[in-house]
């Protein structure tokens, strides 16, 4: 091998110096040689690598190539080889040649050995499709790198040998294109299954089809939840607060609901029914009041005469007796008896007064009654303070004095009880007198106005209805009068009031919602409507 000179032509320190660090900055580059038109080695550079004294053949020298005289190209590279200039060291490596002119007018060879491996990394790293794959042939077709190289060496795999056309076509179910290189005789072939790229194109469109409709989804979600907000919501409110207005009709304050125009003419619609609604139940129940005031006013003028009545024709009896002075006892005694039934215009009364009444009565009716009948008081003291309907125990006495003790041959007996149970006054007015059957028992509390239930029965019970009727339009149908009678043993009587007092009767009626209003005192009362 001769001896590279130190100087060969001008300037080559500086080019020594470029090479070195090309070949520090480029590790693709196995070395960088010349050679003369003999093909001696004329230089060499290479990254630290020791040359052999001999070597048999240089597969990095070029021996075709020629001078770009237009019939051959100066510029050329080789197919894969072993680079064999290095003791103990063989890359495989693809040379690029072009013939150059020196400083001197000579002609020389300069080969840059690239290592291959470089090169297939970078095919290597195309990827079409999962089974696709590129490589690379020379302008006479040949194989400079396949992937499956080994294969090919073998004969387990085979290439159509269509790279010389340059574009892309396909055979069967494989697509190639082909590349031309520029500043090169190499030629990129890339291969492609059409089945597999239609079925990424498929796949991709069927992932974008998913990704589109689940966006539509969210969107959809979204604006259902916005639209909920505007007409859903407020349409519930508006059914929730008809149903607050129908549990509760009297007490109800409607709050208006804020929406679209719609939802807001719907409210307003509401708002303005539920004050008329009000408005009218306010008026009928006024009216009711009115009703409920002349119902008391007739049911008070029937008792009075009934009363009045009887107890002048006592005293007429008296008189045509020529008993005196025990008629002008009555008279004093009916005196007392009308001005505690007047009580100012009071419909309730203390029971203290109403027991007073009833014995005040008790004293008229002796007077024709001589000796026939006893009565005796059994009061709880307690009981004294409260308040009841006025003129409630004497139509009961009346009765028991006319159809119960009338007809008797012995002496009869009457037990006034005035007694307190839990929050109730119990009123009972007993009797030893002929009795009654259950029907007619039941007869008397349930006849309307008008009827007759026979001769024996026919003026039984006129006061005892209205008596039980005032009760119930004051106090509610859950009080009143009760009868229990036995035919030959006598008759009870039970009235149920509630405990009254002279400013406890408002907070009553506030507590169970009864709409009255009134005064005790003043005796401006007024009487509640029971629905």
């Amino acid at each position: 091998m001769k001896k590279i000179q130190d100087v060969t032509v001008q300037g080559s320190r500086q080019m020594d110096e470029y090479l070195t660090k090309l070949m520090e900055i480029r590790s693709d580059v196995v070395a960088v040689t010349s050679y003369d038109q003999n093909g001696n080695l004329l230089s060499c550079w290479s990254n630290g690598q020791r040359l052999k004294d001999y070597y048999l053949d240089n597969l990095s020298y070029m021996e075709d190539i020629r001078e770009d005289d237009g019939q051959e190209p100066a510029f050329s590279i080789s197919l894969p080889h072993v680079e064999s200039l290095f003791v103990d060291y063989y890359p495989w490596v693809v040379t690029v040649s072009q013939l150059m002119e020196n400083a001197e007018g000579q002609t020389v060879q300069v080969a840059i050995d690239i290592r291959f491996n470089k090169i297939s990394e970078y095919v290597d790293g195309i990827g079409i499709g999962q089974h696709g794959y590129c490589y690379i042939v020379n302008e006479h077709s040949d194989i400079v790198y396949h992937p499956q190289q080994q294969l090919i060496y073998s004969g387990l795999k085979t290439e159509e040998n269509e790279s010389s056309k340059e574009g892309t076509y396909m055979k069967s179910d494989v697509l190639y294109t082909v590349q031309s290189l520029s500043n090169c005789d190499w030629k990129i072939v890339g291969v492609s299954h059409v089945d597999e790229i239609i079925t990424n194109k498929t796949e991709w469109m069927s992932s974008l089809m998913i990704g589109l409709l689940v966006i539509v989804l969210v969107i959809t979600l979204l604006l259902g939840q916005i639209l909920s907000g505007i007409f859903s919501r407020p349409i519930q409110q508006l059914a929730e607060a008809m149903r607050e207005f129908e549990d509760n009709t009297g007490n109800f304050s409607f709050q208006p609901i804020v929406g679209i125009s719609e939802i807001k003419s719907l409210t307003d619609s509401f708002d303005h029914m539920v004050g008329r609604i009000q408005e009218l139940m306010e008026q009928v129940r006024q009216e009711e009041i009115s009703l409920r005031k002349t119902e008391l006013k007739a049911l008070q003028a029937q008792i009075n005469p009934h009363f009045l009545y009887n107890t002048l024709d006592a005293i007429a009896w008296l008189c045509e007796e020529g008993r005196n002075k025990d008629a002008v006892e009555m008279v004093n005694a009916l005196a007392r008896l009308f001005r505690i039934s007047i009580s100012k215009g009071h419909e309730l009364i203390p029971i203290e007064k109403e027991m007073q009444h009833a014995q005040s009565y008790l004293q008229i009716q002796k007077f024709r009654y001589k000796n026939q009948f006893t009565y005796h008081f059994d009061v709880d003291e307690e009981c004294l303070g409260y308040y009841c309907n006025k003129i409630t125990l004497q139509p009961i006495i009346e009765n028991a004095i006319y159809h119960g003790l009338d007809r008797m041959v012995d002496e009869g007996y009457i037990e006034i009880g005035i007694h307190q149970k839990e929050n109730e006054i119990i009123f009972t007015v007993s009797d030893n007198g002929v009795g009654m059957t259950k029907e007619q028992c039941d007869e008397i509390l349930h006849k309307e106005k008008g009827e007759r239930s026979g001769v024996s029965m026919k003026n039984v019970g006129i006061g005892i209805k209205n008596v039980s009727d005032r009760i119930q339009i004051y106090f509610g149908s859950e009080y009143g009068i009760s009868i229990e009678s036995e035919l030959d043993e006598g008759t009870c009587v039970t009235i149920r009031m509630p405990k009254v007092t002279e400013n406890g009767y408002e907070e009553r009626k506030t507590k169970k919602g009864e709409n009255c209003s009134g005064s005790i005192d003043g005796g401006n009362y007024v009487v509640g409507v029971f629905i």
